[in-house]
């Protein structure tokens, strides 16, 4: 007899078993893909780039998701500006994927020309009465939370990302990362579908057996353990670990820097956590001995021990420490193919070979990243299999998979699937 398959987007979510991993259709089919890419890429506010990414009036960063296009730019007057990359006359594309320097935006089919901030200043042949006004680019929800921007393509965008602005931009304050410069950037295409990449990053059961290079800054006991399974002295050491967190944390809010654990997950519309972690070792930064890789600090930053403020939503997860940043977000290209793009932020006046050395500040990230790769790709692929069925996620280590996948499900079910 032919096992029979839910047919229906709302069968698979009515067959999700609490606290286990999603029915394989959930990963793998194509029809589930264009249902989120429609809710949690167009509906939902996503992290999509920087204000660094555009330090001078005319730089432009044209950016994909689905089948949509965007130009993130810096206007004339300095201004941040984020608008549709299809041109009001026949709608063919402004600008190519990528960087661009642009004075103003011209359509490379007809020639309608824009300012930078979307009017449309000149339609050749469209006669003398042609209403130019009610033609200008469409302009997209965004904010710049801290530096980080954040779109939403909805024309009804979420109204509870206020609490995320709120929160972070106090944060970020410190790092001023609206001025910081990016240092380096590299894109991977993991061979997985999206919700893989995020489950991955939002737990560290994995980490001691695949991060060798991540593991020497991350402290373990962060991420969960089954108290059951410790010996006494190992008992005590998670007993001392939360008794420093506390301290830490304390001491850290005291010298002005925001850094008690805030979430706002399953239950909401806008999907985030934050909270400053201690950092192993030698204390300082994520690099391969866990000491600062910039000797200059990111903005007002006086010292390096501040910890690792970590942040992460439902398309990106971000650390920003004393002496850099590392801001890596993701956007789904096929059921089974996901582009994870990760920056490396300092201070806009750091200078390479002087004040940081490239490959210490990036080497734990690209390692970790291709790692979280082969990961995802290998976990896609036995998603696939038919003799997968889902598995009972780890209370101790897992908890926040769940929490993120009941929101998921949470949010399909508010858009009527």
């Amino acid at each position: 007899m032919l096992n029979r398959l839910p047919s229906s987007i709302s069968a698979l979510l009515d067959s999700r078993t609490e606290g286990h991993s999603l029915p394989a259709g959930l990963y793998t089919r194509d029809d589930v893909f264009a249902a989120d890419l429609d809710v949690f890429f167009h509906r939902h506010w996503i992290q999509v780039g920087l204000e660094c990414d555009v330090p001078e009036p005319g730089d432009a960063v044209t950016l994909e998701i689905g089948s949509a296009s965007l130009i993130l730019l810096r206007d004339d007057d300095g201004e941040i500006r984020v608008i549709r990359n299809s041109c009001r006359h026949r709608g063919a594309r402004l600008l190519d994927e990528g960087r661009s320097i642009v004075s103003k935006l011209v359509c490379p089919y007809h020639q309608w020309t824009y300012e930078l901030s979307g009017e449309l200043i000149h339609a050749p042949h469209m006669g003398m009465d042609f209403d130019k006004s009610c033609r200008s680019l469409k302009p997209v929800h965004f904010k710049s939370i801290g530096g980080l921007i954040y779109v939403c393509l909805s024309d009804d965008p979420p109204a509870d990302v206020a609490m995320l602005e709120a929160v972070m931009e106090a944060r970020l304050a410190p790092y001023d990362i609206r001025q910081a410069k990016v240092a380096f950037q590299f894109d991977v295409v993991e061979k997985g579908n999206w919700k893989l990449t995020i489950e991955n990053n939002r737990e560290c059961y994995h980490c001691s057996a695949n991060h060798p290079e991540l593991c020497v800054s991350f402290i373990d006991l962060d991420f969960g353990f089954d108290p059951a399974s410790l010996s006494p002295e190992d008992r005590e050491e998670a007993e001392r670990h939360q008794a420093l967190y506390d301290a830490r944390t304390r001491e850290w809010e005291a010298d002005g820097y925001p850094s008690a654990a805030i979430e706002q997950l399953a239950g909401n519309t806008t999907n985030f956590r934050t909270q400053r972690l201690i950092i192993a070792g030698a204390g300082e930064s994520q690099t391969p001995d866990a000491t600062a890789a910039s000797a200059r600090l990111l903005g007002t930053m006086t010292r390096k021990d501040a910890g690792d403020t970590h942040l992460w939503g439902h398309n990106s997860w971000n650390h920003f420490m004393g002496d850099h940043a590392v801001v890596i977000t993701i956007v789904p290209l096929a059921a089974d193919r996901t582009l994870v793009r990760t920056k490396w932020l300092v201070h806009q006046d750091a200078v390479e070979g002087v004040d940081y050395d490239l490959d210490k500040l990036t080497s734990v990230w690209l390692a970790t990243t291709d790692q979280d790769s082969a990961l995802v790709e290998r976990s896609h692929a036995g998603i696939a299999d038919p003799a997968y069925e889902p598995g009972p996620y780890s209370t101790f280590t897992e908890g926040q998979l769940d929490n993120f996948v009941t929101w998921y499900i949470e949010r399909l079910r508010a858009h009527g699937y």
